[in-house]
């Protein structure tokens, strides 16, 4: 059965978003960004939220952005070809290889599971991924830690979350000052 991962970028205060809704701290440098499109390559499907989705239509257009460097435009590749299932109460359609959720997020999380495939499933977006959590649904974690303090915004981890003990299976510390944790769930 196919892992259900979630893997985001976070402050050392633990927000994936600051108070004033922006993110632009956590933009990768280039070792890390090799990290994040190794990870990607290893998906067969990424269930993700309204903001991250439309976040990441940035990538559906690569080929006509000349400011691309080659990283850039092979993420872009990797990511327009994975198959996406997007949550959202007020999108009426997705473009590129992504499709809208038909059921709920432990009823989409078990069909995909059910399907044959090698990859990992993976789950993005703030509130999305605090669903998963919330459901139990989450196999593994993998939380990029950047060297800021931001004061608040939107939390990796919800304060209302139940207890989880994880097994800490990679770590790794980039140039750049960012340090990689992938942890398993135990169970």
């Amino acid at each position: 059965m196919r892992s259900v991962t979630c893997s985001m970028s976070v402050s050392l205060d633990g927000y994936i978003v600051g108070p004033d809704g922006r993110f632009d701290w956590s933009v990768p440098d280039e070792e890390v960004f090799r990290l994040a499109t190794d990870e990607v390559r290893g998906l067969d499907v990424h269930l993700l939220g309204r903001r991250l989705y439309e976040t990441m239509r940035y990538w559906e257009d690569a080929d006509r952005k000349p400011e691309l460097n080659d990283l850039e435009r092979e993420f872009a590749a990797i990511w327009n070809a994975l198959p996406k299932v997007v949550f959202s109460t007020t999108l009426t359609e997705v473009r590129g290889n992504a499709r809208l959720a038909s059921g709920g997020l432990a009823e989409e999380i078990e069909r995909l599971r059910a399907e044959p495939g090698e990859g990992d499933l993976a789950i993005g977006g703030a509130t999305l991924a605090a669903e998963a959590a919330a459901l139990g649904l989450i196999d593994e974690y993998r939380i990029r830690v950047y060297p800021v303090l931001v004061g608040g915004g939107t939390p990796l981890f919800p304060r209302d979350e139940r207890r989880v003990d994880l097994d800490l299976v990679e770590s790794r510390t980039f140039s750049c000052g960012v340090v990689y944790l992938r942890y398993r769930v135990s169970r």
